[in-house]
């Protein structure tokens, strides 16, 4: 089935916090509108966390099917296939009573086979002849949802959809209708289809992988050889309010794509209440583009170590 594509736009970084959350049914105490996962501008308005802040808007202006691609932000642990920015893919498609009726299938049935043939059609184009699935899932913008699977070497979740959320359909003049929704991250869907290994080679200017062609289905990536890691650790007593996503924030900020990864142990050295649980953090540093010096990767450790002491307040052992 053809997805009819109505509206292409590369939209605006910042979105204000009552279209990227109330606008899709975030709830009020869900863990994305803290700002341990979002990027605040001000206390509204917000560096856009998905596609989907725009569904409201773009349904107001009476489109019914559309696609929209940009930017979004995210505080995130720092590894292989986690960056603060990428790209997604929103797909979204609305029906009407005579679309359904003339099928003989009810309404939400029929969204969610019309999606269901449109996202396996996709998945095989891509990937070719794989096995997939469908598991059941929660998204707040759609009901019921669920996630595609697909075995490309092993099982990979690809992209997740649903049925489009009555509520904002109503909200924003679909009285009468059903939808359906998916969206998808389109680093880490080139990453399985190119063998990618590292999501920091996108924001890379190393001309091995930006003259190296991936543009055709089926040519892989072709690795080169990585430049020598360097590995630094440190431990300190936590807090109630200490987060994984605020460590990670202040070591990439300091750091930038130099570190590769983080990696936490929480240790727990007593069961009395007199004693507070440890942190070990082991940092991967790696260049993707030359040979770091000790002198250098230890002074952003010396850094690292000072920012975390005083914006976590943590005690460093």
């Amino acid at each position: 089935m053809l997805l009819v594509l109505s509206l292409w736009r590369k939209l605006d970084l910042t979105t204000v916090s009552l279209a990227n959350f109330d606008d899709v049914l975030v709830p009020a105490d869900h863990v994305s509108r803290s700002y341990n996962d979002t990027y605040y501008v001000d206390s509204q308005t917000v560096l856009r966390c998905h596609t989907s802040a725009h569904q409201a808007e773009l349904l107001r202006k009476r489109h019914t099917h559309f696609l929209v691609t940009g930017d979004v932000y995210r505080r995130d642990s720092i590894d292989s296939t986690h960056y603060p920015v990428f790209h997604q893919m929103e797909g979204f498609r609305v029906f009407s009573p005579e679309d359904w009726e003339a099928s003989g299938l009810g309404a939400t049935f029929f969204a969610a086979e019309d999606l269901k043939r449109c996202l396996e059609g996709l998945a095989r184009h891509l990937f070719g002849a794989v096995e997939m699935k469908w598991i059941d899932t929660y998204f707040p913008f759609t009901d019921p949802s669920f996630e595609l699977e697909i075995f490309f070497q092993k099982w990979l979740e690809v992209l997740g959809r649903g049925d489009g959320e009555q509520e904002i359909l109503k909200r924003n003049g679909k009285l009468n209708n059903v939808a359906w929704a998916f969206g998808l991250g389109l680093e880490r869907l080139a990453m399985v289809l190119f063998d990618i290994p590292d999501i920091r080679l996108f924001r890379s200017s190393d001309e091995r992988f930006t003259s190296h062609s991936v543009s055709q289905l089926g040519v892989k990536f072709k690795p080169f050889s990585k430049y020598p890691p360097c590995y630094k650790d440190m431990s300190f007593w936590i807090n109630e309010s200490f987060t994984e996503n605020n460590l990670c924030e202040i070591v990439r900020g300091i750091a930038g794509d130099l570190v590769e990864e983080v990696m936490l142990v929480l240790l727990s050295l007593s069961f009395s209440e007199s004693f507070e649980p440890v942190i070990v953090t082991g940092l991967l540093y790696r260049s993707m583009e030359r040979s770091l010096t000790d002198e250098e990767i230890n002074d952003l450790q010396w850094k690292v170590r000072q920012q975390v002491e005083s914006k976590l307040n943590v005690v460093l052992r």
